[in-house]
């Protein structure tokens, strides 16, 4: 969370802020505790300063994510579903150097990752800051790198549970879903509380009052069905630059700009995929920018044009910034269609 006093999170603050990772020990390196069982092993020393908590946190998709875990070690544990199979993450800093552990057939593909994971096809060199509360944001966020997965699905069906529904809701449906129908993770998985992902085949056949008891309308049901139905495909987006990516999978009826955005900004590392269509990020952005709190769409995408090509880095820095407008309405009540 960013500033002083940090805004009362909603879906898109919570994107854009940080997963707060605790230190280590007094000598500044992670504390490992016991970690049962010995995994596949990789050193990473990144070029510049990285920050688990900024990196990665835009992966977690709520505190009870059942696939992401920050640890009081230090460490940071992920569970995921990779083309080699289910796979289990532990990264932890130390010094300069970066330590990955991994376990699982997909031990291997996640190692191999890494470096992208952690930002190293990120190039943040290249973002100039136009507006002072965004270099402020920056220069007190040394340690942010845009993360690139190279998963799309992953990030994709947790976007499309968060349409047009509270963070609650999505975070609930995720939870629920995952940890019914998913595995658990391979190896020591953080105290046996990680659980990966179902395969696509899993999601096409989750019958439908498991849907509605996880909270997920057909809409929004009907759309991860037919994405799993054409995985394949859509995995293979990875392949391709951000705005071909984002236009195959607009393809599938019921993603549209702000789902593919949400969802390359994760899975490519995607610095100029602003999301489009959000209920707040307008406003956040406007108000930051140009004291504007009922900017729409077309005035934040003008507001950041200063900044093509890293538009989606400015609006994180923004968000980390912590100037959001004031509240002026309730907040949006959060519903449970399970219980009908």
């Amino acid at each position: 969370m960013a500033g002083r006093f940090s805004p009362r999170p909603t879906r898109t603050t919570v994107r854009g802020g940080h997963v707060g990772v605790p230190g280590g020990g007094p000598d500044g390196v992670p504390r490992q505790g016991s970690v049962a069982g010995s995994g596949r092993v990789r050193e990473y020393v990144p070029e510049g300063p990285v920050d688990l908590g900024l990196v990665l946190g835009p992966l977690r998709r709520g505190p009870g994510d059942p696939t992401f875990r920050a640890m009081p070690d230090g460490s940071v544990w992920r569970a995921s579903l990779t083309p080699a199979g289910p796979g289990t993450l532990r990264v932890a800093a130390a010094g300069g150097a970066v330590r990955g552990e991994a376990w699982g057939p997909g031990a291997e593909w996640l190692l191999e990752q890494l470096p992208e994971m952690l930002g190293a096809a990120d190039a943040p060199e290249a973002f100039v800051p136009r507006h002072r509360v965004v270099a402020t944001a920056r220069h007190r966020r040394p340690g942010l790198r845009l993360t690139r997965t190279g998963l799309v699905l992953e990030s994709l069906i947790p976007s499309v549970l968060e349409q047009k529904v509270t963070t609650d809701e999505a975070y609930r449906a995720w939870r629920l879903l995952v940890r019914k129908f998913g595995e658990p993770a391979p190896g020591p998985a953080a105290g046996g509380r990680l659980w990966v992902m179902p395969t696509p085949r899993t999601w096409a056949l989750i019958p439908s009052w498991e849907w509605h008891r996880a909270g997920v309308d057909n809409k929004r049901a009907s759309t991860i069905l037919r994405a799993v139905r054409v995985a394949r495909r859509l995995e293979e987006a990875v392949g391709m630059p951000p705005p071909l990516a984002q236009a195959r999978l607009e393809v599938v009826p019921g993603i549209g700009p702000w789902t593919s955005a949400e969802t390359v900004q994760r899975s490519h590392g995607a610095a100029d995929a602003v999301t489009v269509g959000d209920l707040h990020l307008p406003g956040i952005v406007g108000w930051a920018l140009a004291g504007d709190r009922g900017a729409d769409d077309s005035v934040m995408l003008e507001l950041l044009e200063p900044y093509a090509g890293q538009r989606h880095r400015a609006a994180r820095l923004i968000l980390l910034s912590g100037r959001v407008p004031p509240r002026r309405a309730p907040r949006m009540p959060r519903g449970d269609i399970g219980r009908l």
